[in-house]
């Protein structure tokens, strides 16, 4: 269900793994509790999400004040988030910016739409991988509900196993990874990464030969020549 990674007086460091949700729905325990049983803390607080499907780092509130702190570091988009993905198409280019509003479409899915009134942000970098697929590295500078996925499906590269966005690809998970988080916190620097090659249950494909080497050039994800933002 999850891992812990770091463990602060102030926050904790978890992977979360695929499938789990990190709210109660359809009769799943509830994620804080579990952690909180193994960690010993009397109540831990949910500093940002990830969808069910997807899996890696969450940071967690071990106080109210720590939470609030590191709440606002997000609202000020001041952490820096990295995520793998895997597609399940050559893209419509092989990094960028993808830019847009986002409204609700049917049922549980979300379009990009090119208005720029509140736009969801991405930069992306990618690498080849197995044929008729493509690994990803994405940096969402917002954190709009599945702000990813949206912007790879239209990029033309629907995340591989997505059950919204791409419904008809068949895999043991949708492959999308919370891989690396960075944030000033109390005058110190933080950085945390989850390389998913380490545990076969984040999923076969992440220790693909090809998909391993492009893994292994990234894992300095803040060192990397992302694609520039027209202010």
């Amino acid at each position: 269900m999850f891992d812990i990674l770091h463990t602060h007086p102030d926050f904790l460091v978890i992977n979360k793994h695929p499938n789990i949700s990190v709210h109660k729905d359809d009769g799943d325990t509830m994620l804080l509790q579990e952690i909180a049983k193994a960690t010993g803390d009397e109540k831990l607080f949910l500093i940002h999400r990830l969808d069910k499907m997807t899996s890696g780092i969450l940071l967690l509130g071990r106080n109210s004040d720590a939470a609030s702190r590191l709440s606002r570091l997000f609202a000020e988009r001041s952490v820096d988030k990295f995520y793998l993905a895997i597609g399940s198409k050559k893209p419509k280019k092989k990094q960028g910016l993808v830019s847009g509003d986002m409204e609700r479409s049917r049922r549980s899915a979300w379009k990009l739409l090119n208005s720029q009134n509140n736009p969801a942000v991405t930069q992306f970098l990618s690498l080849a991988a197995e044929p008729g697929e493509r690994l990803f590295i994405c940096k969402p500078h917002t954190g709009k509900t599945h702000q990813i996925r949206v912007a790879l499906k239209s990029v033309g590269s629907a995340i591989v196993g997505d059950p919204i966005y791409n419904a008809n690809s068949q895999a043991d998970r949708g492959y999308l990874h919370a891989f690396a988080l960075r944030f000033f916190y109390k005058e110190k620097n933080y950085q945390f990464i989850c390389d998913p090659r380490e545990q076969i249950s984040l999923g076969l494909k992440w220790n693909q030969e090809i998909v391993s080497q492009g893994i292994e050039s990234w894992l300095k994800p803040s060192e990397l020549l992302w694609p520039k933002i027209k202010k």
